[in-house]
């Protein structure tokens, strides 16, 4: 009886324990840095994060991102074209063999630096952008600084071994992040192959070195990066319904083991936490009326509002707080307020909210108007 007892105490003590496992018990990690984000910033799983290493052709991220500010400034757009100086054509390492004197898309360099990493595309959108590689750099490097990008320092556009460059995982995370910001990455970025024509006719094959865009359910984008220096180097994005992750690794030792230490640290994610929007980014939360406005005020966020945490935990409510005596003239994308999420009362965090368009002032004739439509 006293055996029995003992017996059943146990099982309940058992059923009592937490029944999944850390990260760390999931993720048998080899690399020399690694970390896995939320959507929201939130650290899942970290080793090293904050560690300066070199980290090869995920210098592209930061890349990418310049030259999509440059195109969202209007210097340009992807469908002009960039003259390929010797320079860009003279790089070495991963490339599409590009012809010194030749025109190309600035889509198509675009869509050959994400899918294939190439140094000579590269350095050709670095020069369109800036005028020089060198130019172009500390644009990035200001970039990073905006990004709060503390560890980080760029020598190139391409990643190729440089003195005095490097970032960690903490970083990259981030720039990572800023890239996913552009919907015409992600376009670029599902592609498993495709074909880089050159003006002459002749063709490279482009295969993309993210592997897990094809064998990981949900990947949707990430930049691989390898020298002999950095070892073997993954950013990757995946998304499966509304939850969104971010994993890096940085020097693995293999190819192998930075896609089977990212998919683990993915599927840990996953199964264990989840993303609820509650507002998107754009989308009308409200419209009023306003002292002496022509018309109502619709007002959107200016930035999705995302909860983030373990599965199960994501149910918090939203608070809407108006500037005091709203009043018109109000101008197209002002703020106006701000959107709080709550957890139990707690603000965790909140976005901006701004007018959708302009709301003008009455004049003495809409007052007219309005006496007459009242009377």
């Amino acid at each position: 009886m006293k055996k029995s007892i003992f017996l059943l105490i146990c099982a309940i003590l058992l059923l009592a324990l937490p029944n999944v496992a850390s990260c760390q018990e999931v993720v048998s990690c080899k690399s020399k840095c690694a970390l896995l984000l939320g959507e929201d910033g939130t650290i899942i799983y970290e080793k090293n994060a904050n560690d300066k290493r070199p980290i090869a052709s995920m210098t592209k991220i930061m890349t990418l991102c310049c030259v999509y500010d440059a195109i969202e400034e209007g210097k340009f757009s992807l469908d002009d074209t960039v003259e390929i100086s010797q320079n860009a054509s003279s790089m070495g390492g991963s490339q599409v063999f590009l012809d010194a004197n030749t025109t190309h898309k600035v889509e198509n360099l675009i869509k050959s630096i994400i899918i294939c990493s190439a140094n000579d595309s590269s350095v050709a959108m670095a020069e369109k952008v800036a005028g020089s590689q060198e130019a172009f750099v500390e644009i990035m490097n200001q970039k990073a600084k905006s990004l709060g990008m503390e560890n980080t320092h760029f020598s190139n556009c391409t990643g190729l071994p440089a003195v005095d460059a490097y970032s960690t995982a903490k970083d990259v995370a981030l720039m990572t992040k800023e890239l996913a910001r552009h919907d015409h990455y992600f376009e670029c970025a599902s592609i498993w192959m495709e074909d880089f024509v050159h003006p002459s006719g002749r063709v490279t094959g482009m295969t993309n070195t993210n592997k897990l865009v094809r064998f990981y359910n949900g990947c949707i984008g990430g930049k691989t990066g390898y020298t002999s220096e950095a070892q073997h180097c993954l950013s990757a994005i995946a998304k499966r319904g509304d939850t969104l992750l971010y994993s890096v690794v940085i020097a693995s030792p293999d190819s192998k083991t930075r896609f089977t230490e990212v998919s683990s640290m993915f599927n840990y994610g996953f199964a264990n936490y989840q993303s609820k929007r509650f507002i998107d980014v754009g989308q009308v939360v409200q419209e009023v009326n306003i002292a002496n406005g022509k018309n109502p005020l619709e007002i959107v966020a200016k930035d999705p509002l995302i909860g983030f945490g373990k599965r199960g935990t994501v149910d918090y409510d939203l608070e809407y707080v108006l500037e005091n005596n709203l009043k018109a003239p109000i101008q197209q994308g002002e703020k106006v307020g701000v959107c709080k999420l709550l957890n139990n009362g707690e603000t965790i965090k909140q976005v901006d909210l701004i007018a959708k368009c302009k709301v003008e002032q009455k004049g003495f004739l809409d007052f007219v108007l309005d006496y007459v439509e009242n009377w």
